[in-house]
């Protein structure tokens, strides 16, 4: 079963254990949002979110957005009821399942056993729960390779940058930024690795929360170089940076308008029997093509034209 392409562009963050704040996520710009059971529920109240996450997934008009629950770590107490009790009453209301701290690919093969379980006794659809995994143990970017190859329902693999820093020891303050002068970004190893392996998969590469939503310009500063690594989305904790996400991780109608170009300066040499071509003073090749389709997916994925109208 081929996985499903969804816009990744921005990832929002809304605690499961919060009722009042379920409504607003239903209506944000968010391409993705994501009910947390896991860290931003107090302990005592993760059990009881349940079943607040499964019915605000499948009562609210969510629109065009991906639904999604950030479960439980595998080897906490939590993990398994989080997946049967959301699946079994969210049922088709829910589209991926975020798993944290994931360490090894028997983490993720875990959870998609489970879900074949649960899907053929619900009814359900083979595969129709998707997974997207967090990279944020230093074990786990180490087998970050085996990860990523782990399941067919794994679509993106996100990189989290809080929980890194502590299995990394690393010196960093609540933004995850260094404390003392570093030269460079210091996650730029991590950030590396892990877009290397998700490409590889053939799967989406999901940047870190920026923690200080008040820093908008920062924020987009944080998207714009991580898109530049080939990162499709990041992460939001605060509705106030959808906006900023959904831009940066967009070709503009620029891009979109030069990619159009190379596409038909190659054809026509191509046509003619040449290899490569040049346009507006510089060579187009084969490669160039390579980038130019890139853009073209992403532009027919989100509905957007060289002229930066939605088609």
């Amino acid at each position: 079963m081929a996985r499903v392409v969804r816009p990744r562009r921005s990832e929002l963050a809304t605690p499961a254990s919060n009722e009042h704040m379920f409504a607003k996520a239903a209506v944000s710009d968010a391409d993705l949002v994501f009910l947390d059971l896991e860290d931003a529920c107090a302990p005592a109240e993760r059990e009881k979110a349940r079943g607040k996450a499964a019915r605000a997934l499948r009562e609210l008009d969510w629109g065009r957005t991906t639904r999604a629950i950030r479960m439980n770590g595998v080897d906490t107490r939590w993990a398994h009821g989080d997946v049967i009790e959301v699946v079994t009453e969210a049922r088709e209301a829910l589209d991926v399942i975020i798993v944290p701290k994931v360490r090894r690919a028997r983490d993720v093969w875990w959870v998609d056993v489970l879900l074949d379980q649960l899907e053929e006794t619900l009814g359900l659809p083979p595969k129709r729960i998707a997974l997207e995994v967090l990279i944020e143990e230093t074990e786990g970017l180490q087998n970050v390779d085996e990860i990523v190859t782990a399941s067919r329902r794994l679509e993106a693999v996100i990189f989290g940058a809080g929980d890194f820093s502590a299995s990394q020891g690393a010196r960093v303050d609540v933004n995850f930024d260094p404390v003392v002068p570093y030269p460079g970004d210091i996650w730029h190893y991590a950030r590396a690795r892990i877009i290397v392996a998700a490409r590889t998969a053939g799967i989406d590469a999901i940047d870190a929360p920026f923690p200080n939503f008040k820093a908008p310009d920062a924020y987009r500063a944080a998207c714009a170089a991580a898109s530049a690594q080939g990162y499709v989305g990041k992460w939001a904790i605060h509705p106030s940076q959808i906006a900023i996400a959904n831009e940066v991780f967009s070709p503009t109608p620029q891009e979109i308008t030069h990619a159009e170009a190379v596409v038909a300066a190659y054809r026509e040499a191509e046509a003619a029997g040449r290899g490569a071509t040049s346009l507006d003073g510089m060579l187009v090749d084969a490669a160039h093509l390579r980038h130019a389709d890139t853009i073209a997916r992403k532009a027919a994925l989100l509905g957007l034209t060289g002229e930066g109208r939605h088609s």
